[in-house]
């Protein structure tokens, strides 16, 4: 694992706290009239941890687009490593934790990989975790089981990379299965249960 450096970090918590100013007073303005009695702030808090989301979504995109995380070999010292770091404080801190929660239910969790960047086909849910959701393709009718992991990247020692997931129409991807990086899976495919 390559050490991510002091200026990515800023990076990072400038887009975070500009995040957090801006679902603070989004929060403020669309909710703090509201008579909410004793749940108050149940709904602040609740509406709050919304619209953080909704801006740290946005300020994800906004990076990527001005700075895009390509496909293949990302050499040590290169600008795609500075965007990767970027990019992965997002992801680990920001995102992963709602992936993992198991919490969220498949509809909202199709709206949230669809906000990342996954291109996700009409019907196809996941309740798996899919990293690096700009590499992954998946087309429709298709389900991602439970806890199964679609992992486009390779972190190998030094070595660090993104090559893309292509998964076709109508594909069952088993619970606890794991799909690695640069795999191409057809239509009409089942890949097991913890394949």
């Amino acid at each position: 694992m390559r050490k991510i450096s002091p200026l990515q970090i800023l990076v990072f918590a400038s887009l975070l706290s500009l995040s957090v100013v801006f679902a603070s007073v989004t929060t403020w303005q669309v909710l703090g009239d509201i008579p909410l009695g004793d749940f108050r702030g149940v709904v602040l808090a609740a509406g709050w941890v919304f619209f953080l989301y909704v801006y740290g979504i946005l300020s994800y995109r906004l990076f990527l687009r001005r700075y895009p995380l390509l496909s293949g070999e990302i050499e040590a010292g290169s600008p795609q490593e500075f965007t990767y770091h970027v990019y992965i404080l997002f992801y680990l801190l920001l995102f992963y934790p709602v992936m993992r929660s198991g919490f969220v239910p498949a509809p909202l969790m199709r709206l949230f990989y669809l906000a990342l960047g996954t291109r996700l086909g009409h019907n196809t849910y996941s309740q798996g975790l899919m990293h690096d959701p700009p590499f992954i393709e998946i087309g429709r009718d298709s389900v991602v089981g439970q806890s199964a992991l679609l992992i486009p990247h390779v972190i190998e020692g030094p070595r660090l990379a993104h090559y893309p997931i292509m998964i076709g129409n109508n594909v069952t991807i088993g619970a606890g299965a794991i799909v690695l990086s640069d795999v191409r899976i057809g239509d009409n495919a089942i890949v097991a249960t913890g394949a």
